[in-house]
């Protein structure tokens, strides 16, 4: 039926996707864990709780749309392709497809999270071509902000060298954090979007805090909680929150391009799904976006890379 299956269960959403060979085409489910209002997270064993209880349920819709018993399997098994990397909502997913993989004795092909979400980001925007080239790409989202320096690879499809990253607080986690002050429901992200577009003064400069192409984001926080308690309306906290994001990033992009030269620059991660940042980096650095449904925890990526493992580009 020339169609594979990706499964990714990471720290926020339960996904699967199935990619099809004729058709060039991704079709994904997922689903957000469950979180309390007021809780800015979950616990580990929560996470893995939720997964085991949600997987079923987005394998059983995907099939009933797209009814197939696929030729492979993948999954994304770690967080990063590096040493140590490694977080127990991934062993939910890794668990199911060993299985499908056994039964239906089919390939089984693993991958980390973040490439998940670089060939996603690829995927939907029309550039699958990135995968033989060379390019910067960021990943940018609540357990991760940082950036990849991406290579073609034999066996892993994508090899990442880390060439930047945030040294506290991730960019997912500051606007979680801000979004809580201002008692926004969590993931905070499009709640914050919302909030900033209503904001209709001048935008107030920021001033990021980047050490060579890394960065420092705890402090974005305080000047939040600050305007906060000096009555500050809530659409000015959110907008200061996302330019101040922004022009971390983009000061980080800047320099990331004058040490590697002119490459073509990816944007992933949930953060990155934010209009407002978008807008300004499609403009700044003709920046390439997964579409936003792609951008947010996906297993499409993971489909993708199964389909080019099996040897179908």
């Amino acid at each position: 039926m020339h169609k594979v299956l990706g499964l990714d269960t990471s720290n926020y959403t339960t996904s699967a996707a199935v990619y099809d060979r004729e058709s060039k085409r991704v079709c994904h489910r997922k689903k957000l864990l469950p979180v309390k209002k007021g809780q800015l997270g979950l616990r580990q064993s929560d996470v893995v709780f939720h997964h085991t209880q949600q997987l079923p349920e987005i394998l059983e819709q995907l099939m009933e749309e797209i009814p197939c018993s696929p030729e492979a399997v993948g999954v994304s098994l770690r967080p990063r392709d590096v040493e140590g990397s490694y977080m127990p909502c991934f062993t939910v997913g890794a668990g199911a497809a060993r299985s499908l993989a056994a039964v239906l004795h089919i390939p089984l092909y693993t991958f980390s999270h973040q490439v998940g979400h670089i060939a996603a980001a690829l995927y939907s925007s029309g550039r699958l071509d990135l995968l033989q080239e060379e390019f910067i790409a960021f990943h940018v989202s609540g357990g991760t902000t940082e950036a990849v320096l991406v290579r073609p690879h034999p066996e892993q499809v994508l090899s990442c060298q880390l060439v930047a990253e945030t040294l506290d607080l991730n960019a997912g986690q500051a606007v979680d954090r801000v979004g809580g002050m201002l008692d926004l429901p969590f993931p905070a992200g499009p709640h914050m979007e919302r909030l900033a577009l209503a904001w209709q003064e001048k935008p107030e400069k920021v001033h990021p805090v980047v050490k060579g192409t890394n960065c420092c984001l705890s402090g974005v926080e305080n000047l939040c909680r600050k305007k906060r308690d000096q009555g500050e309306a809530p659409e000015g906290i959110a907008r200061f929150c996302l330019d101040y994001v922004a022009e971390t990033l983009a000061v980080m992009c800047r320099r990331l391009l004058e040490q590697y030269g002119n490459l073509p620059v990816l944007f992933a991660g949930g953060v990155m799904s934010n209009g407002i940042i978008r807008k300004r980096f499609e403009k700044e650095f003709n920046g390439l976006f997964a579409q936003p449904e792609f951008s947010a925890d996906n297993a499409a990526g993971i489909a993708v890379l199964t389909a080019v493992k099996a040897g179908w580009r």
